[in-house]
């Protein structure tokens, strides 16, 4: 298919920019939020009924971060200047007027500054140091204060009154969504820090203080609910909030007057704003779609809002009436043309357990192809935000399933940690049993069914490929990990204890790594494979799939690899991107032709 035919072109997939993080004024007249595209960060100012966007002249570009997170700036108390950590490792403070920004603390080399936030008094940032500590700094720079934590890690720090801080902290072998603690310290480093909240076999995370009250997240319940001090604030079997894999999250908000808070809920990968009365309990349902980045200040919410169909924008709503005002888009226009709404599907793993899944259904096609295209992590879910991938493969017949497979958020703390131990097969006869339910029930037969995914969806979708070869005709794995041994010695630092609780620890589980590692199982890949990696990957090295694609070669196996220079875990420049939709659809068509 073409662009002549309805199909999005790959071009409308790259253009544009990412918008992220909104966060409005003290005042509640002016939002912030960064804008990030092929070049330099941006910092960007609007006003919050709407209006033109003002870009403020920063010394060096903001770093990034996430589309749906955050961690990079903070609003000053006086709402007059911006602190943000800078690319270069640096804390700045920019006037909003336009006037020069100005260095208050530089990290040491090769460590990076996440998380400022400003001192009640607002005389004071606490910023995060590569994620091991905090610095507390004066905003003419010339005092810095660490406040030391026990823990290995540490995110989104908080002001709980002038003199205490408290933050997100956890130690490996734990991941934040195995066990995570708020805790709590003075800022002038005078005592030690002590867990305020602590749910034993639990995460608690995004603790955001209100005039002596402390909302955060805890799955205690098992669910990832909405707590304040001692007591579930809303307690039902929907999460409130994703993993933490990295800071700045803001899946709730206060109310400036701390009677209320808003909230997202996750009602099985598709999202909803809620708004909880902290005195009586009772939840409004203001919109609908996925949100993000919350911020509440006078008569206003704005958050990121995307869905299906819609492409990430920041909106405004006012919060008596919810009326909804878009002040900012990311995407170029027309990505959406074609995009679907994905409807919410459930199948039986082959234990019986009922599984979750999303399906995208082309309109286009007579004869059918599916794409099982799995998600990364694989602690994570893709909900029901817009993704341009998607769009583009359905605007060209084929329907997307994409399964939630045990090891996945959103269902539940039992559902996602069922992967602990099992991962290379729970989640790949998770993904089995989801191709299974779909050529049964008609999506796509085996012969015209494909599996994709990157990272740890590449590591799945291989050995689904290998371990039920009968279920599909082509594989795309994109930076995938394919030896969990080679993985868990050349890691990055966040990870580096993944593996323990996914597969066991070493060298003890050794056997278990090469068992579900495709790397040993190559002989096992009789469908062509198509494999995608960044020569600049410092999470799951090129020579993971370097290797594979060698092994495949000498057994005379169909495989095709490409290697992208300079890209790390997932690409950056809009070439590549452009690269990989052209190759990957050419690779489909080639082994799955399109039938009209």
């Amino acid at each position: 298919m073409s662009a002549a035919d309805g199909s999005i072109p790959a071009a409308a997939c790259t253009a544009g920019r990412t918008v992220a993080d909104p966060q409005l004024s003290p005042d509640g007249h002016t939002v912030a939020f960064l804008s990030m595209g092929s070049g330099p960060t941006q910092l960007i100012l609007i006003d919050a009924a709407g209006g033109p966007e003002r870009v403020l002249p920063t010394e060096v570009a903001p770093s990034r971060t996430h589309p749906m997170a955050g961690g990079v700036f903070s609003w000053s108390v006086d709402g007059a200047s911006i602190a943000y950590c800078g690319a270069d490792g640096t804390l700045w403070l920019q006037p909003v007027d336009g006037s020069r920004s100005r260095a208050i603390f530089a990290a040491p080399p090769d460590t990076s500054l996440t998380g400022p936030c400003f001192s009640p008094d607002g005389q004071r940032v606490a910023v995060v140091v590569d994620e091991r500590s905090i610095m507390v700094i004066s905003l003419d720079g010339h005092e810095a204060v660490a406040v030391a934590s026990p823990t290995d890690f540490v995110f989104d720090p908080a002001w709980l009154d002038p003199t205490t801080l408290v933050w997100h902290g956890w130690s490996v072998p734990d991941m934040p969504w195995d066990h995570s603690v708020v805790w709590v310290a003075s800022a002038d480093g005078s005592s030690p820090a002590r867990p305020l909240i602590d749910h034993p076999g639990a995460q608690v995370t995004q603790p955001r203080p209100k005039d002596g009250q402390l909302a955060y997240l805890s799955d205690a319940t098992g669910w990832l609910n909405l707590w304040v001090g001692d007591r579930v604030m809303v307690a039902e079997s929907f999460e409130h909030g994703g993993p933490t894999w990295g800071p700045g999250l803001r899946s709730f908000a206060w109310s400036p007057d701390g009677r209320r808070v808003a909230f997202c809920r996750n009602e099985g990968g598709f999202g909803r704003l809620c708004v909880v009365d902290v005195g009586t309990g009772a939840v409004l349902e203001a919109a609908r779609a996925v949100h993000a980045a919350i911020s509440w200040q006078g008569d206003r919410l704005v958050a990121l809002r995307t869905g299906g169909i819609t492409p990430a924008v920041i909106v405004s709503y006012n919060v008596d009436t919810w009326e909804r005002t878009v002040l900012a888009r990311g995407p170029a226009i027309g990505v959406e043309r074609g995009a679907v709404e994905p409807e919410r599907v459930t199948y039986r793993g082959h234990d019986g357990f009922e599984l979750h899944a999303r399906l995208y259904q082309t309109p286009a096609a007579v004869a059918p192809r599916m794409l099982c295209w799995i998600h990364g992590g694989p602690t994570d879910q893709w909900p029901v935000t817009f993704n341009s991938r998607i769009a583009y493969f359905v605007s060209r017949g084929w329907n997307v399933l994409v399964p939630d497979h045990r090891g996945s958020t959103g269902h539940g703390r039992a559902y996602t940690q069922a992967l602990r131990g099992r991962w290379g097969e729970l989640d790949v006869a998770d993904v089995e049993a989801a191709l299974a339910a779909a050529h049964q029930r008609g999506w796509a037969p085996p012969s015209r069914s494909a599996v994709i995914g990157g990272s740890a969806g590449g590591f799945t979708a291989l050995n689904v490929a290998a371990h039920a070869p009968e279920q599909v005709a082509a594989i795309v794995a994109l930076y995938p990990v394919t030896d969990l041994l080679q993985l868990a010695a050349t890691t990055h630092r966040f990870e580096a204890h993944y593996c323990d609780g996914l597969v066991g620890v070493l060298p003890e589980a050794r056997d278990g790594y090469r068992e579900r590692s495709v790397l040993f199982q190559s002989k096992r890949i009789v469908a062509p494979l198509l494999l995608l990696h960044g020569d600049d990957d410092k999470v799951v090295p090129v020579a993971q799939s370097s290797a594979l694609a060698e092994r495949i070669t000498a057994d005379g196996g169909d495989v095709a690899l490409h290697i992208y220079p300079g890209e790390g875990h997932g690409w950056k420049r809009p070439d590549t991107v452009m690269d990989e939709l052209h190759r990957v659809e050419a690779f489909l068509d080639r082994y799955i032709p399109w039938e009209s």
